[in-house]
């Protein structure tokens, strides 16, 4: 093992605990590792172990912004025990396990897969019509609700009540969705950002943009991050990237301005499956996507 450098604070301290006197932010993170509704199977169960691993990786200073991640007060509330359960079963358990974590701070949810987001936005414990649903992801997730599984999430928010027009989603691949799921989406008033649209405008105006539609239309904002919106060479640890997706530097910027937006209260960090990442490279994304939110936080402050 490399020694340590007490100059060079490792993330993976910070959430197990080592924060600064001054702390302005608080953030609570939860393992919710449900893998037994995905459509391609895998071990998204072993994700938010991963990710956290991954944070020995990363130090706790944000170079661009100039400011410490140690400044978010964080608390790792380790996993829910959900990973033998099919989602339908697990739907309570996920609803409780984020209502418990209560409303002092942001949240974060490591997934675990796709399914993971509608339990988990019910449990904000807000009417869904106050709600919205920004998605960072390469998919509609608009599929049939003939069993509940990590490609139905958000039709299956829908069907509970939550506004198309509260739902935005940006980062939608072309040839990873059908025509009927995205004629479903344009009837539904779903605002949608494609790949394509990221790359020609640039990830900041977009997501400006969208935030800014979402906010207008509802009091809370919950942010579901699914890292099969990176291209494939960015994230091979997930069985829905596709070529021509986003990079990670893009997807930072928009977690961390996801972290800045004060009408942001969750993000949850999905579909990652260890055993077919390669050299750690999704894992890592996955955890500088965490960071990343964690500093927006303190720009919020």
């Amino acid at each position: 093992m490399a020694a340590e450098d007490p100059r060079w604070p490792r993330a993976s301290m910070w959430l197990a605990g080592e924060t600064g006197v001054d702390a302005a932010a608080r953030l609570a993170v939860l393992g919710v590792p449900l893998h037994l509704g995905s459509i391609t199977p895998g071990r998204a169960d072993l994700a938010p172990n991963a990710i956290r691993t991954a944070l020995r990786r990363f130090s706790t200073w944000d170079f661009d912004l100039q400011q410490d991640v140690r400044n978010v007060a964080v608390r790792d509330f380790g996993d829910l025990r959900v990973a033998d359960l099919a989602p339908h079963d697990a739907f309570e358990p996920v609803v409780q396990g984020v209502a418990n974590l209560g409303k002092a701070g942001a949240i974060a949810l490591l997934g675990g897969d796709n399914s993971v987001t509608r339990p988990a936005l019910h449990g904000l414990q807000e009417p869904l019509e106050r709600c919205a649903l920004l998605t960072l992801d390469a998919h509609l997730d608009l599929r049939d609700l003939d069993r509940v599984t990590n490609g139905n999430p958000v039709r299956a928010l829908l069907q509970d009540g939550l506004p198309g027009a509260n739902v935005a989603q940006v980062g939608i691949q072309s040839f990873a969705n059908s025509p009927d799921y995205a004629k479903i989406a344009c009837e539904e008033g779903i605002l949608i950002a494609t790949a394509g649209h990221v790359h020609a405008r640039g990830v900041g105006p977009v997501m400006d943009d969208v935030l800014a539609h979402l906010a207008m239309r509802a009091e809370v904002i919950y942010v579901d991050l699914d890292l099969d919106v990176l291209d494939r060479a960015f994230a091979p640890g997930t069985p829905g990237s596709r070529p021509g997706g986003l990079s990670p530097w893009q997807l930072r910027m928009a977690a961390r301005m996801c972290g800045q937006h004060p009408k942001v209260r969750a993000i949850d960090l999905v579909e990652l499956d260890p055993e077919q990442d390669v050299a750690d490279v999704t894992a890592l994304a996955g955890a500088a996507c965490l960071l990343s939110f964690a500093s927006g936080l303190m720009i919020r402050q």
